[in-house]
Order: structure tokens, then C-alpha cells, then sequence
């Protein structure tokens, strides 16, 4: 089978696990205008990381973000959870238009902003530790693609990366094997992807790598797939920090400008 561009660059330094660059750096597709902003709809889709799975206390990121806007004497903002356990990216891609059309709460009206979260269910293999991945890795690049393409068609979009997992704790459900060096080439593929069609994408994986074992693994549930209550909370501070996010909610810069 002939590699494509995306996944031969993702298998290049999948050892080092160092991120790798295809093309220029962050540059968004859309513009907000600095004028402060008074009403914003946000759609959230995705998997369990979105859902919130493994945060009783919060409810996950979203959830947590959402409360903190209601609680908010400040503009309008409504954040939609519509994150699904165990989807991959086909079956976020199968509903992600329907769900997005049917959340703009006036007539004719759409969401100002889609962020996507997705991708860990197909990097896992299934039965064993070395069996084949649920989504080929060719077939996860069209499926990607098709989906950021779709996506942008709608709205301006953000993408935050999967969370590493505990390796030490697979199988999950005792069927599913995740592994750092799957999980690796799934996000290169991803990041590569948002990067040429230029939507923003957090790259949760490798800055969480980053803080180092002890502090990853503090941050996910028993399961050593979903992030716990801190897990959660960290982020959602990973994505308040995370500058093409502030620049589009919060209008921190002039040259973000929706071209919905």
C-alpha cells in the first residue's frame, strides 16, 4: 500500500515522538473582529473527551466551561455538548451537520464556532496487543480529511487533541489495546491534517508527554484511557491558554474574522 503524505511524515519520527511540520505555522482561516463580542454559539462534537466521561465533579471540559460562561455576567455565550462515547471519526463525520444546523436556536440561524475532539477509539487495536487497529490508518486519513473538510464548509473549527493513555492499564474493557506509538501516528495524521486545511489544533498528547510520567498518569482515571477530575480541569486550562481559542471567543486580536 502506497503511504500518503500525512501518514509517512506521521511514521517518520514515531519513535522520538517528536511532532514533525508539513507545512507554516498556525494561521487562521477565519478572522473574528477585535469589537467586543455580546452573543456566541459553540458547538463541541466529538468522543468521550468531549462527553466527559470520568469527571463526576465537573462533568468533563466542556461542562466545565459551560458552567463557568452561564455563571458569567458577561456576553451571551452557549456551549453545546454533543460529544458521543466510543465514536470515531466516521461517526462523528456521519452527524456532525445535522447536529450542527439544529443548534443555532434561531431561525436561520448556525453555531460561531465548531470544536472537534477525535480519534482515540480508531487508533486502538482490537482482541490483542498487537492486533489491527479498529480504523485503518489510510482509511482514518480519508475519514479526517473528509471530516475537516466538511467542518470548515460550516463554521470556523478548532481541534483538540487526544489525551496520552496509561499503557500500563490496557485493555480497556479487556479488548481494547491503546498504545502511545498508535496514538502517535493517529494525532501526527490529525495534526497534519488541521495544519494544511489551517485549523488550529491543540496537540493535548505531547504537551501532556511533556510533564512527564508521573504527572500524565495522575491526571486519568483507573480505566488509563479517560482523564479524571483533574484531568479534566488541567484541560480545560490547557485550552484557556491555548491562543487560537482566546483569540476567536474573546476577540484578542484583529485579524480574526468569521467567514461564515
Amino acid at each position: 500500500m502506497v503511504e500518503t503524505p500525512f501518514q509517512r511524515v506521521a511514521y517518520q519520527k514515531q519513535d522520538l515522538m517528536e511532532p514533525v511540520t508539513l507545512t507554516s505555522m498556525y494561521q487562521p482561516t477565519y478572522a473574528r473582529s477585535a469589537v467586543a463580542v455580546t452573543s456566541l454559539k459553540v458547538v463541541a462534537l466529538g468522543d468521550s473527551l468531549i462527553y466527559g466521561f470520568g469527571d463526576p465533579v465537573g462533568g468533563g471540559w466542556i461542562e466545565r466551561l459551560r458552567r463557568n460562561w452561564m455563571q458569567s455576567s458577561g456576553p451571551d455565550y452557549a456551549l453545546y455538548n454533543l460529544g458521543i462515547r466510543g465514536d470515531g471519526v466516521k461517526q462523528v463525520a456521519q452527524r456532525l451537520e445535522s447536529e450542527f444546523r439544529q443548534r443555532g436556536e434561531l431561525r436561520n440561524r448556525v453555531p460561531d464556532l465548531m470544536i472537534l475532539s477525535v480519534g482515540v477509539n480508531d487508533s486502538a487495536r482490537l482482541g490483542r496487543s498487537q492486533g489491527r487497529n479498529f480504523t485503518d490508518l489510510a482509511m482514518f486519513e480519508a475519514e479526517m480529511i473528509a471530516l475537516l473538510e466538511q467542518a470548515q464548509r460550516l463554521c470556523p473549527t478548532l481541534f483538540v487533541g487526544m489525551v496520552p493513555v496509561d499503557e500500563a492499564k490496557m485493555p480497556f474493557q479487556k479488548c481494547f489495546y491503546y498504545n502511545h506509538a498508535d496514538q502517535f501516528r493517529y494525532k501526527e495524521v490529525t495534526r497534519l491534517a488541521c495544519q494544511h486545511y489551517q485549523i488550529p489544533y491543540l496537540d493535548v498528547f505531547s504537551q501532556w508527554l511533556e510533564r512527564g510520567t508521573d504527572w500524565y498518569r495522575s491526571q486519568l482515571s483507573d480505566d488509563g484511557l479517560h482523564p479524571n477530575v483533574s484531568g479534566y480541569q488541567s484541560l480545560l486550562e490547557d485550552v484557556l491558554h491555548w491562543q487560537p481559542f482566546t483569540d476567536y471567543v474573546w476577540g484578542t486580536t484583529t485579524n480574526l474574522e468569521c467567514l461564515v
